[in-house]
């Protein structure tokens, strides 16, 4: 299942992105304004007038009610799909979980896809668009399986009764619902929050950050309650209503979300697609490879090198291969009469070589989420136990099964708004650091803290398991436990305290080590960072599932909990995490002191003018 609270921090991310890649002045409209330095010309004055004419707060209703529907349709699908895999086309608890892991890295992954066609090709309205649609297609797919029987097997008529399994064709649809609302989602996720600040931005005004802080802290508090509102009432509505009211709903919403997006298209600003980092970054790969039988020169040498622009005359010696990608093998046939490179694909700028070493250098730090990533977002086996304890709240309401996530996006949200004006302060007495902890530091303990939600599982779990042996439900599956289901509460509150400890540690230590024209890079890592740790997670159960079920076993990840040993699961979850921990140590010690590194990326934040020379830069 898709990782609901982390979403919540993604869009913090992106507004502080958005901040940090602001103040180094690099924003579509002032790059536009002045290419390469020179003066505006009269085609692009009339384009800004004209863009003057639009956007503004007249926007954001619709763009507002965009992002508000699409979010409350859309997340109540993931929390409780679980029960409608295992219910409806009676696949085991361990396959619909593989199967939700592997739609959560799909949706995770394809953000970085929209992402690189918004900025180098279509253009943010367009990419949002697009995906929008697919989006509402997906639902209606999704919405036709629950109202057609032909589209799932019969129903069992009894818990014991042997099930007709699904067949390929009822899969395949389903999976195409879901193959869907990932390339939507792919869309409006990277694009939807910086097409909001363009309509609000405007350079000039002296009010202008303000405004745009304005607009941030409400977009990020509307998103929020509308998430929390989705895995409340949704998945309420899904349980007490069946699944074709509960997935006719959402499909209602996301037409309306679909409408009012459209309605004001005429009123957006609308800017022009721009050069992808991303792009510049793989030029760097590439040209690196066709360059491989070059020998390098003398490091003390700097003719030899492309550095357009950049006060680097010589690339660094770490990662000295990469340093092949800018060297001038012909000047008359490598660069033309501008001083620019004729073949990016064949030269590029040590400015964009020296970026690259700079990923590199942070990816074995960046490895380490992708554990956490897999160890944490175990929503589905908690809905499954959930299902099997006393949820009863008031005589004539239980609390959903699947909505006990909601605790993990309380904790999150409260922690990301309390840990700058409380946390910090607290903390800075103590470390006399003026940020309380390092950045290590935080992502450290977030992994600590990671290790403790999942032995809170287990033990919560083996409690668990012992009553319902205890009241003779060993073999009734759909038996209930006499234990409160708000014991799974704290794992839950851990989880995002975990989350947000180790998600913002990584994002700023990726902000404070990486020069700010990659602000957009931090994003990527953190999107490809959740969608690897949903692989891992589905390769973990696959495993799991496959030696625990031979010689006719029941298997650690039953059916029926009663029967399985999920508790020995979340063991192996925490023995992973504490290995993992270990590994970041390690990992950490190696990088050596993130303040020097720090000092020196912010060397190439003064290079603005090979940032706009060069193109490439991605706001």
């Amino acid at each position: 299942m898709e990782k609901i609270g982390l979403f919540l921090f993604y869009l913090r991310i992106q507004q502080s992105l958005h901040d940090y890649s602001c103040g180094f002045s690099c924003n579509d409209h002032e790059i536009r304004a002045k290419p390469m330095g020179k003066e505006p010309s009269e085609k692009m004055e009339t384009t800004q007038k004209e863009a003057g004419k639009k956007g503004g707060l007249r926007t954001m209703p619709f763009i507002m009610a965009n992002e508000i529907f699409e979010k409350i349709s859309s997340f109540g699908l993931h929390t409780n799909m679980i029960f409608y895999l295992t219910n409806e086309y009676h696949l085991d608890s361990a396959k619909g979980a593989i199967v939700l892991f592997l739609w959560s890295a799909l949706t995770n992954f394809l953000p970085i896809v929209g992402a690189f066609l918004s900025d180098s090709y279509l253009g943010r309205f367009k990419v949002i668009a697009m995906g929008t649609l697919v989006t509402l297609l997906g639902m209606v797919v999704l919405w036709l399986t629950a109202i057609f029987p032909k589209a799932r097997p019969p129903h069992c008529k009894s818990p014991g009764e042997f099930c007709v399994s699904a067949n390929f064709a009822q899969l395949m649809l389903l999976y195409f619902a879901f193959l869907l609302m990932s390339i939507g989602a792919g869309g409006i996720r990277p694009c939807s929050l910086a097409f909001g600040a363009d309509q609000l931005e405007k350079p000039g005004n002296p009010k202008n950050q303000r405004t745009m802080q304005s607009f941030f802290n409400w977009y990020y508090a509307t998103v929020g309650v509308s998430v929390t509102i989705s895995v409340l009432f949704m998945v309420y509505l899904q349980n007490a209503a069946g699944w074709v009211v509960g997935y006719g709903v959402p499909v209602g919403l996301m037409m309306f979300s679909t409408v009012m997006f459209f309605l004001g298209s005429s009123l957006y600003v609308k800017l022009m697609a721009n050069k992808s980092l991303l792009r510049s970054l793989a030029q760097v790969i590439v040209a690196a490879w066709k360059n491989r039988h070059l020998e390098l020169p003398p490091q003390t040498s700097d003719k030899w090198f492309y550095h357009k622009g950049s006060k680097l005359v010589n690339p660094t010696p770490k990662l000295r291969f990469l340093n092949k990608a800018c060297m001038i093998r012909n000047k008359e046939t490598d660069v033309d009469s501008n001083g620019m490179a004729k073949f990016p694909w064949r030269l590029t700028t040590i400015q964009r070589v020296e970026e690259l070493k700079a990923v590199i250098r942070v990816l074995p730090i960046w490895s380490t989420g992708i554990v956490i990533s897999a160890t944490i977002s175990q929503y589905t086996f908690s809905a499954l136990q959930a299902i099997t304890m006393d949820r009863q709240i008031t005589p004539h309401f239980q609390f959903p099964a699947a909505s006990f996530a909601v605790f993990t996006i309380l904790t999150l949200t409260f922690w990301v708004a309390i840990y700058d004006q409380i946390i910090v302060r607290l903390l800075a007495k103590f470390t006399k650091r003026s940020n309380g902890l390092t950045f290590k530091q935080r992502m450290g303990i977030g992994l600590a803290i990671s290790c403790l939600a999942s032995a809170v599982s287990a033990e919560i779990e083996r409690k668990r398991r012992n009553r319902a042996f205890h009241e003779g439900l060993a073999n009734v599956p759909g038996g209930i436990v006499k234990m409160s289901a708000m014991w799974l509460v704290p794992q839950h509150c851990l989880a995002g305290l975990a989350e947000a400890f180790h998600a913002i540690g990584q994002i700023q230590f990726f902000y404070s080590q990486l020069p700010r024209s990659m602000a957009s890079i931090a994003v990527a890592l953190f999107s490809l960072g959740m969608g690897g740790g949903s692989l891992l997670a589905a390769l973990i159960v696959s495993v799991v599932k496959k030696k625990t079920t031979k010689n006719g076993n029941a298997g650690w990840l039953s059916n029926n909990p009663n029967q399985g040993h999920y508790d020995y699961y979340y063991w192996v979850l925490a023995l992973m995490g504490v290995a993992n921990l270990f590994y970041y140590l390690i990992c950490s010690w190696l990088y050596g002191d993130e303040k020097e590194i720090m000092e020196e990326s912010r060397i190439w934040d003064d290079d603005k003018e090979a940032i706009e020379e060069d193109g490439t830069y991605n706001a």
